[in-house]
């Protein structure tokens, strides 16, 4: 087994992300769309439900308001990025690939 570093093993968690989120997102709007039979499965049930929230919206706010310093703060934000060093081949094993299923995962 390889040993990732924390930088590499972070980036491709961060890929496996993006990738199940695509899916959830695909999967949530044929959901929202299906006929009433399509929301059961074998262990799970799919409820859709709408619900409507009050939210604020600042830009409503005067502009005199909205630009004055005394209504705002700073706030730091520490970030952390993963950016890829090398164009070389990936890691082996990876991309992760299904049993019958040639295209990666991710």
């Amino acid at each position: 087994m390889h040993h990732l570093s924390p930088a590499d093993e972070l980036a491709e968690i961060r890929a496996e992300i993006a990738r199940l989120k695509a899916r959830e997102a695909r999967l949530r709007e044929s959901l929202i769309n299906a006929a009433p039979a399509a929301l059961v499965g074998r262990w799970h049930r799919v409820e859709v439900a709408e619900q409507r929230h009050r939210i604020f919206d600042p830009a409503l706010l005067p502009p005199a308001i909205r630009e004055n310093p005394a209504y705002w703060r700073d706030r730091v934000q520490t970030t952390v990025r993963t950016v890829a060093v090398q164009a070389g081949p990936p890691r082996p094993g990876w991309p992760i690939r299904r049993a019958g299923d040639q295209r990666a995962m991710h």
